[in-house]
């Protein structure tokens, strides 16, 4: 398979498509116990990415979303919390390399816009996801050293953070 995918921010209209991305990933295929009345935030990408000074990105191959991530921002901190980071079971790995082109386009984004600090929480079944994130330098992080200001999931379990040089 040729790496032949394009990440692009998405808004509003692609909401569909991003539920239908993600809630098979957290429901059937891991079993997280979550329906999509706990993330609000994936009917309205706009004002809950967007409107923090965030955004939400996603991986299209052939028309077709693969793969997500996105960001939530708190500018007054210089940091921000990575979401929603999913691609689909057979475009994982290494080889097309969605997952480390997503995450790398976020952390551009973060160092574009002055956030120093990036957060995310995850659930300790994920451990390919846990792997990626230890992988690309995110150190574990107690729930009660996260800071106030950090959006936590009901089923997050495990959480990372990354110091971002500053340029």
């Amino acid at each position: 398979m040729q790496n032949n995918f394009k990440i692009e921010r998405l808004d509003n209209h692609f909401c569909e498509a991003i539920i239908g991305l993600i809630l098979p990933i957290q429901q059937i295929e891991f079993k997280v116990d979550i329906d999509l009345a706990a993330q609000p935030d994936l009917l309205d990408i706009e004002e809950y990415y967007d409107g923090s000074g965030g955004a939400f990105w996603g991986a299209i191959l052939k028309g077709e979303l693969i793969g997500t991530i996105a960001l939530i921002a708190a500018p007054n901190h210089h940091s921000g919390t990575i979401r929603k980071m999913f691609v689909k079971k057979e475009f994982r790995g290494k080889e097309l390399g969605v997952a480390q082109t997503l995450l790398q386009n976020l952390l551009t984004f973060c160092e574009d816009n002055n956030l120093h600090e990036i957060y995310l929480g995850t659930g300790d079944i994920l451990q390919a996801a846990c792997r990626f994130y230890e992988r690309n330098g995110f150190k574990p992080i107690a729930m009660e050293d996260l800071p106030v200001y950090f959006p936590r999931m009901p089923v997050d379990n495990v959480f990372y953070s990354l110091h971002l040089k500053s340029v």
